[in-house]
């Protein structure tokens, strides 16, 4: 297992995957019988439904594992410091999504095509809740920063990760899966979240988790 992943960045992975589903899926406990709002504005309403984008938005699962396994792999510092960034940034949809809970009004899928029928699959098992920020522009954008500090790649992967992640959010609006704002929302976040984790701080949270762990 040490071969595909370094022994040091497990415990931040696991850690940035239980975040996800506490941030995703508990939150809901709080939230369903709440008021949800929309946030759809005129641009909003006046793109169109393009059920094509659904390859992209499908394909950006691809791009988070690629990502993260060569952000793991490629030094303790840069795991420690986007994993941390990366919960951080969890953290603040989970307080949007409990005190401004927000949902999308959806269009009918009409066609039988392979897009048609697999942007009805997501619409199925994706409930149109915990809109605001995006998760899925948070992880395409949280990998694209990670990229961008990548020793070994080169530059080009990082600017092409921004390439994919900008393809990603026209796939969430083009898709109806959100609005302009939930990707606005998505790019502060992590935002917020890299800034708190730079400099020498996630170098004290990694110390504070190994003390915790290992009793160093």
């Amino acid at each position: 297992m040490w071969k595909v992943l370094p022994k040091y960045s497990v415990l931040p992975i696991a850690a940035m995957i239980c975040m996800n589903l506490i941030t995703y899926n508990v939150t809901r406990c709080f939230t369903t019988e709440m008021h949800h709002h929309t946030m759809a504005t005129a641009l909003d309403k006046a793109l169109p439904f393009v059920p094509e984008f659904v390859f992209i938005y499908l394909l950006a699962f691809a791009q988070w594992i690629v990502c993260y396994w060569l952000i793991a792999r490629d030094s303790k510092k840069l795991c420690y410091r986007v994993c941390t960034g990366e919960i951080i940034a969890k953290g603040c949809c989970l307080v949007a999504f409990i005190v401004f809970p927000t949902t999308i009004l959806r269009p009918e899928v009409v066609g039988n095509g392979l897009a048609e029928q697999l942007t009805r699959f997501i619409y199925e098992i994706d409930a149109p809740d915990n809109l605001f920020p995006s998760i899925h522009c948070l992880e395409s954008w949280a990998c694209f920063r990670g990229s961008m500090k990548l020793k070994k790649m080169p530059k080009w992967f990082g600017y092409s990760m921004f390439v994919f992640s900008m393809l990603v959010f026209a796939s969430t609006v083009l898709l109806k899966q959100h609005v302009v704002w939930d990707m606005l929302g998505a790019v502060a976040a992590v935002e917020v979240g890299f800034w708190i984790a730079k400099v020498d701080r996630e170098e004290r949270i990694k110390e504070w988790i190994e003390r915790r762990l290992y009793g160093q």
